[in-house]
Order: structure tokens, then C-alpha cells, then sequence
């Protein structure tokens, strides 16, 4: 039998391609808010963030931190992406409109991403997975 031209050439590696994306991301997006919490990897130092850089940095951190273990993914990324939106129109959309030209297609694409952790949810390699099953 033969395979059909249009199926995923790693669709049967699918999900732990999913586990190391949202590993990866969560990474990432944690390593934002450290920056803001804790003054780390080229930011200005703690004490720095206050009011909404505050409250980024404890979303971004947190959530981070979630994606990693893969808890509570659907609810922490939907407020990240929540997060990225708001980030994106207060910081970035005033100074045009193309992400491209704005600097937001990262704040844009990390937005989009997190509703799709929102929708498929913690996935294999997750402890949201390990809690479902008990």
C-alpha cells in the first residue's frame, strides 16, 4: 500500500514534535519574564519592571514554567496569548502597522501559537496528560 502524496511526511512523530515545541517555547517565553522578574540575560536589573512590565514578566515566567511541565496548558496559554495581544497593540502596533516593520511578529506569532496550545493542551510528555489518566 502505498502512502498518499498529501499525509504529513512526520505525521506519526506528530506528538512528541508537539511535547518539544511547547518545551522549547515554554523555555523561551519563561527566559521573557526572567528577564523582567529577575534582571537576567540583558535586561536592566530587578527592580526594573513595575506595573504592566510586572505583570508581563509573572505571566511570562509563569506560564513559561506551565509549558515546560505541561500543566495547565489550555488556561496558561490562553492567558499568554491574551498577554501577546495586549503587548502587541499597546507596544508594537503604534509604531505601524506591519509586524514586519514594528517589531512585533514575535509578540504576533508567540499570540497565535498560544491559542493553539490553548486548543490541543498539554499533549504527551505533559503532567496535565499524567493527572488526566488517574
Amino acid at each position: 500500500m502505498h502512502k498518499c502524496a498529501m499525509e504529513p511526511i512526520l505525521g506519526k512523530w506528530s506528538e512528541p514534535l508537539y511535547a518539544i515545541l511547547r518545551i522549547d517555547v515554554g523555555f523561551l517565553y519563561a527566559c521573557h519574564g526572567a528577564q523582567k522578574l529577575f534582571g537576567v540575560l540583558g535586561w536592566h536589573g530587578p527592580g526594573h519592571a513595575h506595573g504592566l512590565m510586572l505583570a508581563a514578566g509573572v505571566i511570562e515566567f509563569g506560564c513559561g514554567l506551565l509549558f515546560v511541565l505541561g500543566l495547565f496548558v489550555s488556561p496558561a496559554a490562553f492567558l499568554a496569548a491574551g498577554e501577546m495581544a495586549v503587548a502587541y497593540f499597546m507596544v508594537h502596533y503604534p509604531q505601524g502597522f506591519w509586524p514586519i516593520n514594528n517589531k512585533g511578529e514575535l509578540a504576533v506569532a508567540y499570540c497565535f501559537l498560544f491559542l493553539y496550545f490553548a486548543s490541543r493542551g498539554g499533549g504527551a510528555l505533559s503532567l496535565d496528560r499524567v493527572t488526566q489518566r488517574k
